[in-house]
């Protein structure tokens, strides 16, 4: 069995609740009361996204970065 690693973007809403995604990997995304609980959830939804995700596409995916973007609003 071969482990895969990804990262994981992780933010806190206005009610304090954690919500993590998977940039690599579309609609990935899981949340909970705690960092811990919203890892060990995202990880079962990885586990279901994987489901439908072909091989090759992990494979040759890589997160590159985050860039913050300015921009003017009126």
């Amino acid at each position: 069995m071969k482990n895969l690693y990804f990262t994981v973007y992780i933010e806190r809403d206005e009610d304090g609740v954690f919500i993590g995604s998977i940039p690599t990997i579309p609609s990935c995304y899981a949340q909970g009361k705690t960092q811990e609980e919203m890892l060990k959830n995202l990880e079962e939804v990885v586990r279901l996204c994987l489901r439908n995700t072909k091989r090759d596409y992990l494979e040759n995916t890589k997160f590159v970065g985050i860039q913050n973007l300015e921009i003017s609003y009126a």
